[in-house]
């Protein structure tokens, strides 16, 4: 009986212990799938993140051994995540920096810019809010705290409170070097010690949809009804310009800019096989559909 006992209990753990390395090879397995050569890591612009994740989308129906991830964080983020090796795909709402470029050749990486398509700043208050165009004296007077009551710019007696994307966002960046410091590589104007920063587009959206009193900037994607988009205009003198995609294209609205995906090096294998798809006329329209502007019209 002891002797039956006994080869049962071996019986039972050689079961368990099967199952144990039967558990394993398939997380195992999993593991290596999803970071295998079909496999693409994509990380960055948080302004970017829902045009890439429909390209993914479409790109991952049209190829099912490939598996596309995509996460935000901000250019910075990405740039970062590209230099040190943690991805396959950064996307940047700016060009990479001097400084990133030295440290990404210290690491054997060279960081290659693709530009996949164009998008405008856009501006936005409450649709409460009865101020609905500025120019870019006004934007940075109230974006730097020189400006802090709407009566100051034709609106209603109130505190502006001013929200921002984070310093790591290419959006802040791009926002400070072409609004604040209008294009002035001597300016050091910065954005006011009172402003918000916020982590992502979507946060100042929510926060702009519930309160009358803040101005903030995201890309058009970001728009909707619970927002109002406001027209701006060089100078006084200056025709105001809705963010529009067509204004974009024409180049009539003074704040737009490209949007890229950097990779290391020239894309190869499955990675240029994504970049291609992204650039050809299915990716474009997605482009649009996702209320960026593609670069061709």
């Amino acid at each position: 009986m002891g002797k039956r006992n006994g080869k049962n209990k071996e019986e039972n753990m050689f079961k368990k212990l099967s199952f144990a390395v039967v558990v394993f090879m398939f997380l195992s397995n999993a593991a290596f799938a999803a970071s295998g050569k079909n496999s693409l890591q994509i990380k960055g612009s948080d302004t970017m993140v829902n045009l890439v994740q429909a390209w993914a989308e479409k790109f991952m129906e049209k190829n099912p051994q490939d598996f596309v991830a995509v996460t935000g964080g901000g250019s910075g983020t990405g740039l970062s995540s590209i230099i040190s090796g943690t991805c396959d795909i950064a996307m940047s709402s700016r060009n990479v920096k001097e400084k990133e470029v030295a440290l990404a050749k210290k690491k054997g990486v060279n960081p290659y810019e693709i530009k996949v398509a164009l998008d405008g700043l856009a501006v936005v208050v409450s649709p409460k809010n009865s101020v609905s165009k500025l120019t870019i004296d006004e934007l940075a007077g109230i974006f730097t705290g020189k400006i802090t009551n709407w009566k100051d710019v034709g609106g209603a007696n109130a505190k502006i409170v001013i929200l921002s994307r984070e310093v790591n966002s290419g959006t802040h960046v791009y926002f400070k070097e072409h609004v604040l410091r209008k294009n002035d590589p001597n300016s050091k104007e910065e954005f006011s010690p009172a402003a918000l920063m916020l982590p992502s587009s979507q946060a100042i959206a929510d926060e702009i949809a519930q309160n009358s009193a803040a101005i903030g900037y995201y890309g058009m994607g970001y728009i909707s009804s619970k927002q109002k988009p406001v027209s701006v205009a060089k100078d006084k003198k200056s025709e105001y310009i809705a963010p529009t995609i067509q204004n974009v294209l024409s180049g009539k609205y003074p704040i737009s800019r490209p949007l890229f995906l950097y990779t290391n090096g020239q894309p190869q294998g499955v990675v240029k096989k994504f970049v291609d798809f992204a650039l050809s006329q299915e990716g474009q329209d997605l482009v649009l559909k996702t209320d960026f502007v593609p670069l061709k019209k």
